[in-house]
């Protein structure tokens, strides 16, 4: 699957900015990820694009990630990406094991927690993010309650590298797509 066919297929699926706007952030990130291990970032970038393709219109967790990953079979795509979608949800039973799997968990949930923090900012702009803002609203459990601090933590192992590092490879990725996310 090409990328060009990979938003047509998200775009298809899914009508909110919102949701829109986290799949390019995972997306981007996924190929931050991808050069970083030498692999290949198109086939990672397709995969953070696609992951949450299905929630708007399955949103329970009997049905996404299932529904999109069957549709993504019904298309061709490998077992590796299919895998890795699934892997991005605990719930399903499948531990991530590779490093793209490994990474969509890790950035998953970052990407949104930054966005919000992003928004909080006077200038509403992710330019204005630092690691440092990122952590002290961490520790705000009142905060985007509904992003898992925990996560983001097992992220940053999952990956064998520091909260810090992690928080800043993912932020200085969606500062270089402001434009696309909005935030600029």
């Amino acid at each position: 699957m090409t990328r060009d066919e990979a938003w047509q297929l998200m775009t298809e699926y899914t009508e909110s900015d919102s949701l829109r706007k986290h799949m390019l952030a995972v997306e981007a990130a996924m190929r931050f990820y991808a050069d970083k291990y030498n692999e290949d970032p198109d086939k990672w970038g397709i995969v953070g694009l696609l992951h949450d393709f299905d929630y708007e219109q399955n949103p329970s967790t009997d049905k996404h990630p299932y529904v999109g990953v069957d549709i993504l079979k019904q298309k061709g795509c490998s077992e590796e990406i299919t895998r890795a979608i699934l892997s991005h949800a605990d719930y399903t039973g499948v531990k991530p094991e590779t490093a793209m799997e490994k990474s969509l968990c890790a950035v998953d949930e970052l990407t949104g927690f930054i966005v919000a923090v992003a928004l909080v900012r006077p200038s509403k702009s992710i330019m204005d993010v630092k690691v440092k803002s990122v952590k002290k609203k961490m520790k705000d459990k009142g905060f985007a309650r509904n992003v898992s601090r925990e996560d983001i933590q097992k992220g940053a192992q999952l990956l064998g590298i520091t909260v810090e590092e992690h928080i800043e490879n993912v932020i200085t990725v969606m500062q270089g797509i402001a434009s696309k996310l909005e935030l600029e």
